[in-house]
């Protein structure tokens, strides 16, 4: 009999502030270090708040890209990116209120599988559909530009 997934669940954390820049948080048994450079105030013991949220797409890339090819039964290797992240700071400045900070974000993928490029297209376009992260900027305003193609 094959376990049936939940489709909705409420997902619980716990944090601390250690200081004015740094802070742990708690979820799924595991701690998370987010904290500012040394030249912000920090201890760089961690990524700060805004890196940590654009690097989460690159991990659900990652992680959904290969389940969509697992999925479609394409050979896509293993995946590298390059991204660039067009950041408005006036909000973090406390300047003024900035609706879409990150308003522009251009993710490269790159596969070093033995996927054809019509294989890898059809895995980008399942992944554009299926990755929360990228909705989730998509959603917010952000210009979101996702490129795969083949080492």
């Amino acid at each position: 009999m094959a376990i049936r997934q939940k489709t909705q669940l409420t997902i619980k954390l716990t944090g601390q502030g250690t200081s004015h820049a740094r802070s742990e948080t708690q979820v799924d048994g595991l701690t998370a270090v987010i904290d500012e450079p040394i030249a912000r105030g920090g201890t760089n013991e961690g990524l700060s708040p805004t890196s940590t949220a654009y690097s989460a797409l690159i991990g659900c890339t990652n992680v959904i890209g290969n389940k969509c090819a697992a999925k479609l039964g394409v050979d896509i290797g293993h995946l590298s990116f390059e991204m660039e992240v067009d950041f408005d700071r006036r909000g973090v400045l406390l300047m003024e209120e900035v609706e879409v900070p990150f308003t522009a974000i251009r993710l490269r993928v790159t596969a070093d599988g033995a996927a054809t490029a019509d294989e890898l297209d059809a895995v980008a376009r399942e992944t554009a559909k299926f990755c929360p992260i990228s909705k989730l900027y998509e959603n917010a305003g952000t210009d979101l530009t996702v490129t795969w193609r083949k080492e």
